[in-house]
């Protein structure tokens, strides 16, 4: 994206958040009243609304005054409605981050912005289509299934603020309004930069979207559509090296201040831009009559083009990479360019459920436009093809017992693969709900991984592996009074991954010829002493003996908090310390000419644990987190890494707010 662009997205949130201090004043009339935090099963997040086709029934051309906070809410490209929660929570404390997700699973790097080491995998992917690659640079990327779509009855504002590292702040912006009650859209952007504290670590990211919805007078036709824009810059150092390594342990005085550490090199920056422009279409052809009549037929159509790329630069080549053919700088560029459409039906009946299927065309093209020399070339390399592929849907729900079942498979094209994945369900109340599934699924590998072109000779191949094949069983129970338990069970064909050659000079794409089990159960429990809360999640995971999917045994985070309204139910306090802790694993490390983790095992990282003191409030519409991060660091002991030759973040403070505006 260019310069003119970013320029006009930064005056644009200007401008956004100049208009809404104009709002700041919330009438006593829309005030919640202050409370505990919301119940455990309702996840912390909002209150499930069902479907957002009955949106009709929702006021929405309504006086201030009149509204309420339920008539404030969002929901997916599924139609999940999710009411705005402005209530503080212990959960919304673990989301509040550049991700603004539980980083339960993650382990951050020491800058924000910077890519998460992986702690344990989900395995289960819904899109039949090969990835892009570059995953270290995806985990804050924002994929279809993560827009969301306002219904508002009067103008809603969301700014959340947090400090960053040295020389800069994160900044999210969200404004929703309706045009009429048929018509609602969003519009915001994400902003953030930080210069981290360790050299030539600098991040800086940016998320623009647009999102709108609409309906039309009859209530038959729909549409729902969307524009992304994402960025993502970093400056890279390979890590310190092993020689620093020592002072780093070793807690020296002279290197407490990070910036006096030698990276391994200062000169290298990789950067991956993504944009998508989707559109969802349904039209109501056969819808009941009256209320005895159940049955629905509806036809629809999603279109959307994306794009990703990626691209590395180094002034002077590292010798630590390989040989170089380049007469210059290194440039390496690869991306991916994707045309989705389909065609859908649905039909809906009380008795039967709810049946889609769909028949979809996918076009694509991945290709590379590296600036080096080969014979006296410039080279410049892509390939194409095209999928067919067929998916249905089946969703039912008699008495206490909901079914889904979700098949997909291509029938013709360049890739071949497969998806299904079936549940049952018993909800016995909104206290106890027990679910258990199975799956399976044939996806090929990335694109990355079947071919890439690189400046650095090392990084250059052209593969021909099978496809990774995944069986699994998972089981869920959701008793928040007594406790929260997933577990599932997968068994890995052909498993995927980046690797380093026997000799340890080169990172290759490798698949594993064996199959690998992978166990994993999570536990989490809240038990409540007055004012005093004590909250545990614990992962126990087993992948076998086998050493290139490399995970901790255990995981563990345990908060104690106290919570009570305070001055007078004037404001709403939430304060404690979270424990985080995994047991010692060959912890990955990661590639910055590919933005891959790789699977080493050469030393055990982790059993060093993580405490965080914090102060949350709630007054009125805003949400103030204030955390001392990992305060230990000092006296526990300099062995925290977040991957091999890059250590996790020292003690520090931040700060940051959640502020909701209604008008």
């Amino acid at each position: 994206m260019g310069n003119n662009f970013n320029l006009t997205k930064n005056i644009f949130l200007i401008l956004i958040v100049f208009s809404c201090f104009g709002w700041a004043q919330i009438p006593k009339e829309f005030i919640r009243p202050e409370g505990k935090e919301r119940p455990p099963d309702l996840g912390g997040e909002g209150r499930p609304l069902g479907d957002s086709l009955s949106f009709e029934e929702l006021s929405s051309r309504v006086t201030f005054k009149a509204a309420k906070i339920s008539d404030y809410h969002y929901f997916s490209h599924l139609n999940d409605s999710v009411m705005v929660d402005t209530t503080l929570s212990i959960r919304k404390d673990w989301k509040f981050n550049y991700l603004r997700k539980d980083e339960f699973d993650l382990m951050p790097f020491a800058n924000i912005g910077q890519t998460y080491n992986t702690l344990s995998y989900d395995l289960k992917r819904s899109d039949l289509m090969p990835g892009f690659g570059a995953s270290a640079k995806q985990f804050d990327f924002k994929g279809i299934k993560d827009m969301q779509y306002y219904q508002v009855a009067t103008p809603f504002t969301e700014l959340a603020f947090k400090t960053a590292f040295s020389q800069g702040q994160l900044l999210d912006a969200l404004f929703a309004a309706n045009t009429s009650r048929k018509f609602n859209y969003s519009i915001g952007y994400k902003g953030l930069r930080s210069l981290g504290k360790y050299q030539h670590v600098l991040s800086s990211s940016g998320f623009f979207r647009f999102t709108a919805h609409y309906t039309n007078p009859k209530n038959r036709y729909q549409f729902k559509a969307h524009v992304a824009m994402q960025d993502a810059f970093n400056q890279e150092n390979g890590g310190i090296s092993d020689e620093d390594l020592v002072n780093f342990e070793n807690g020296d005085a002279e290197f407490l201040d990070r910036s006096l550490f030698d990276p391994l090199f200062e000169d290298a920056e990789n950067k991956f831009t993504g944009k998508r422009f989707y559109l969802n279409q349904t039209y109501t052809l056969v819808r009941p009559k009256d209320s005895l009549s159940t049955s629905s037929l509806k036809l629809g159509n999603v279109t959307y083009f994306d794009q990703k790329k990626y691209e590395y630069t180094q002034t002077n080549p590292y010798e630590g990479y390989g040989l170089s053919s380049s007469v210059g700088d290194i440039k390496d560029q690869n991306y991916l360019s994707r045309f989705y459409t389909d065609f859908n039906v649905g039909f809906t009946s009380q008795v039967l459920g709810s049946i889609t299927g769909s028949i979809s065309f996918n076009d694509y093209t991945f290709g590379h436009d590296n600036v080096f020399l080969v014979e006296n070339n410039t080279v410049s390399e892509e390939f194409g093809g095209s999928l067919v592929a067929l998916e249905g849907t089946y969703t039912n729900r008699v008495g206490k017992f909901e079914m889904q079942t979700q098949a997909g498979a291509i029938v013709t094209g360049n890739q071949d693969g497969y998806n299904f994945d079936g549940s049952l369900a018993f909800n016995w109340s909104d206290k106890f709900r027990i679910k258990a599934g199975a799956y399976s699924q044939s996806i090929a590998p990335n694109f990355n991984v079947q071919y890439y072109r690189s400046d650095y000779l090392n990084y250059n191949w052209n593969t021909s592996f099978s496809n990774q094949k995944t069986n699994g069983l998972y089981f869920v129970l959701k008793a928040p009074s007594v406790v929260e338990v997933e577990a599932d069970a997968s068994l890995i064909s052909d498993f995927l991954f980046f690797g380093k050659t026997a000799d340890l000079s080169e990172i290759k794409p490798m698949q594993y010829d064996e199959s690998i089990v992978y166990v994993r159960i999570k536990a989490s429990r809240e038990d409540q002493y007055g004012n005093f809360v004590w909250n545990n999640t614990l992962r126990y995971q087993n992948a076998g003996d086998q050493t290139v999917l490399n995970v901790p045994d255990w995981q563990l985070r345990s908060t104690f908090y106290y919570s009570d309204d305070v001055f007078n139910k004037a404001m709403f306090l939430q304060t404690g310390i979270t424990l985080n802790v995994f047991s010692e694993y060959y912890m990955n490390g990661y590639d910055p000419v590919l933005s891959e983790f790789f699977s080493q095992n050469n030393r055990k990282y982790g059993g060093f644990p993580r405490l965080d003191f914090f102060v949350n409030a709630k007054v009125r519409q805003t949400r103030i987190f204030l955390k001392a991060e990992h305060f230990n660091s000092a006296w526990t002991g300099y062995n925290f890494y977040s991957a091999p030759n890059h250590p996790y973040r020292d003690f520090t403070v931040r700060f940051g707010l959640v502020w909701n505006f209604f008008l």
